[in-house]
Order: structure tokens, then sequence, then C-alpha cells
């Protein structure tokens, strides 16, 4: 059996080359590491899990200019969790809230040890995005999210669910549309 980090590296690996995913583009991943090691999400918090798919995304995003927002849970609406540089470059206003395993999740606090200057953002609007163990992250997707079915559809025990995202399709039937834009 593959480890947790060789799948959400796989995983990463294989959504940035779908989506096409270039530097100063915007990655979200929400993840439950409660699913993850099979139990209900939100019930059974788990650090050195959240720990070990941060670490996997990191290595993959590294050196190329991406950034990753890490969706919060519930208890902190789902704010994220990304790099000062990124929300000041986008014009975001920080909130304030320092997530915690039982309140904002594991993996949003894995992050916010792991990135050099933490901040937490209401919303973004990311270029693709992972959703390991039914975390909802469309909300932050941008306005057209399109499903990616992925080698690895399972971290652990929790589902894995893939998106990218595309410019919305304007006009009508005599439209002409870019298909490097699909």
């Amino acid at each position: 059996m593959t480890s947790v980090y060789e799948q959400v590296k796989t995983a990463v690996e294989e959504l940035l080359d779908v989506a096409k995913i270039k530097k100063g583009d915007l990655l979200v991943v929400g993840c439950s590491s409660s699913e993850i090691t099979g139990a209900k999400i939100g019930s059974d918090s788990k650090p050195e899990t959240a720990n070990e798919v941060f670490s996997a995304i990191r290595d993959v995003i590294v050196g190329k200019g991406i950034f990753l927002a890490a969706q919060c849970c519930e208890h902190l609406n789902r704010a994220l969790v990304v790099e000062a540089e990124y929300a000041e470059k986008h014009g975001l206003e920080p909130v304030n809230a320092v997530p915690q395993p039982k309140a904002g999740g594991s993996f949003a606090t894995a992050a916010y040890k792991g990135f050099e200057r933490p901040v937490l953002v209401e919303e973004v609007r990311a270029d693709a995005g992972l959703d390991i163990g039914g975390t909802l992250i469309g909300m932050h997707l941008k306005k057209v999210a399109v499903p990616v079915r992925l080698s690895v559809n399972r971290i652990g025990e929790a589902i894995l669910l893939a998106a990218r995202t595309r410019p919305k399709f304007v006009g009508g039937s005599r439209a002409v549309y870019d298909e490097n834009l699909l």
C-alpha cells in the first residue's frame, strides 16, 4: 500500500499537469485527517497525518512559484491559510484566527506552522483544488470548476476529488473559443 505522502504527491503532480497550473497560480486544498484515517470528518483530528499531507504538497509546489490555500474547517467558517505574500499581492484582507487541530483543522494548522508568513483570509478564487475527505472546497474555486479524474481517488481512507477551472464561455452559437483555455 502506498503511503499517504506518496498518494498526495502523485495527486498534486497529476492535477498541476492537467490543470496547466503555472507560476503565481493558486491551489486550494481541503483535507480531513479524520477521513484519511477512516473516521468521520471532524471527529478524530490527526496532526501527524495532516503534516504528511502538507509536506507532500509543499514538496511538489516548492520552487514552482505556485501558492497553496489550506482550507480551515467549518469552525473557522472555511477560512483559508495563505502566505502573506499571496494575500498582499491579491488585496486579500486578513482575518484574525490561528487554526488549531479542533478549531480550523489539523491540515490548516500544519499549513499555518509550515508557511513562512501565514495569514488567514475569508475567501480566494483558486485555479485548481483537491478535496480530501469531503471538505467542500468548491466555494474557493474560480467560477467554472471542471472535475478532474486522477489515478489516485483516495488518500488513505478518504475520498479524493479534484478540480481545475476554466474561463467562462461567453457569446452564442456563433462564438469561437480558444482551445488552449478549455
